[in-house]
């Protein structure tokens, strides 16, 4: 049986952390808009601020669905299951924010994320979540999957770009500066890092 808890304590907070990947959910208010689903999971790209608060990396891609989505309504749920061990579902349910790098915010949220180079990344914005609603239930149909490593990939291809090369890659792809459903997405030109 789930049961709902008032923030993100010690125990939740370990299994969170311990999770090689995530999933972030978001939809515009449209009742006939794009729902979207992500995953994440770069090592060392999501931290645990607080009880109530959690925080992730939002790095270069192919479109910008989630800060379209939070930039309109805030709403996000995040859901990080186990593949390993017993079996756990943990669900944030929350409001969320994108941080982006010409916030003033932005240098000190990037102070928790010490295992992160954002330089080489795209490193784009942080999105901030602030628990609404945590639970977690039975995860006895999830398989059991190994993790074996992260894959270098996405920093190999964006450690390429530089400020200009990143923010002309962004403006080349239809689903940045816009979402889907014609929300506006990342801003544009990107800020330069101040990082």
């Amino acid at each position: 049986m789930g049961k709902t808890y008032e923030r993100i304590d010690d125990r939740l907070r370990t299994f969170i952390e311990a999770q090689p990947v995530f999933f972030t959910g978001t939809a515009p208010l449209a009742g006939d808009g794009t729902v979207n689903l992500s995953p994440k999971g770069l090592s060392g790209s999501l931290a645990v601020i607080d009880d109530r608060t959690v925080a992730y990396l939002d790095f270069a891609g192919s479109n910008a669905e989630t800060i379209a989505h939070l930039r309109e309504n805030g709403r996000i749920t995040l859901m990080w299951c186990a593949f390993q061990g017993p079996p756990s579902i943990v669900r944030v349910h929350g409001r969320g924010e994108p941080v982006f790098r010409d916030d003033p915010r932005f240098a000190q949220l990037l102070g928790h994320f010490p295992q992160i180079d954002p330089t080489p990344h795209g490193l784009r914005a942080i999105i901030v979540v602030t628990a609404e609603l945590v639970r977690d239930t039975c995860g006895f149909a999830v398989p059991f999957m190994s993790y074996d490593e992260d894959r270098d990939l996405h920093a190999k291809r964006f450690a390429r770009e530089d400020d200009a090369s990143l923010g002309e890659y962004f403006a080349k792809k239809d689903d940045i500066a816009t979402s889907i459903d014609g929300l506006p997405g990342l801003p544009l030109p990107l800020p330069p890092s101040s990082f």
